[in-house]
């Protein structure tokens, strides 16, 4: 028998192996590659840290539908309430009782002028005088304490542009009752007693008016 075939190809058996074994040796496989190789190699094995980096998309939706139902839910954010001293309140509560015992001044002052305008003097006369200072003792009171508080603490409060245009009328209305009383008509001044009584009745009705519609704007904005 002949074995010089059998070992020759027992011996190139033997290199081919030799040599696929130095050439795996040669090219060590990464964790990816080893992983996959052994994955190849077990169909059961399970890659769970790949499984766990994959979240499923249901359930990033369901966690911003959670988020966004939250801040829907959220109590809404109110202005922190306006706080002022008792001074400030005190000044309101003068201004206010003021304010409302000027207009029915107004209605007592109109009447008793037209009176004295068509003759009617007598002790009229005296109450006209007294209610037209009453007026302008009430305006003073409001000027001061209004003043005070606009430009004091409530400058950079809500309302502001309504508040300034009050202040503006009745500043005005302040000016136009100084000027009624000293318009005031005299009978010792001869022939300009006529002119000096219809001066005098206009400014009265224009100063009434502008008060008047200073209060209704306050009055209109309730405050």
């Amino acid at each position: 028998m002949n074995d010089r075939p059998f070992m020759r190809t027992s011996i190139f058996a033997a290199i081919l192996y030799i040599w696929m074994f130095a050439a795996a040796s040669a090219a060590p496989l990464d964790d990816n590659s080893f992983m996959a190789t052994t994955a190849h190699r077990d169909p059961w094995r399970v890659d769970w840290v790949s499984a766990g980096s994959l979240v499923p998309a249901a359930t990033i939706r369901s966690s911003a539908d959670l988020v966004q139902a939250q801040q829907d839910n959220a109590q809404p954010v109110h202005a922190a309430a306006v706080q002022h001293s008792d001074a400030y309140l005190t000044r309101a509560k003068i201004h206010r009782i003021a304010s409302w015992a000027t207009l029915p001044l107004f209605a007592s002052q109109l009447a008793l002028g037209a009176a004295i305008y068509d003759g009617d003097s007598g002790w009229k006369k005296g109450a006209h005088a007294v209610v037209g200072a009453g007026i302008v003792g009430l305006f003073g009171v409001n000027t001061v304490t209004g003043v005070w508080n606009l430009f004091g603490e409530s400058w950079n409060d809500s309302g502001r542009g309504m508040r300034l245009v009050h202040g503006l009328l009745m500043m005005a209305a302040d000016a136009g009752f100084v000027a009624t009383s000293l318009s005031t008509p005299s009978e010792h001044r001869g022939l300009n007693f006529v002119s000096d009584r219809d001066t005098h009745r206009n400014l009265a009705f224009a100063s009434i008016g502008i008060g008047t519609a200073g209060y209704l704007i306050m009055l209109i904005g309730n405050h």
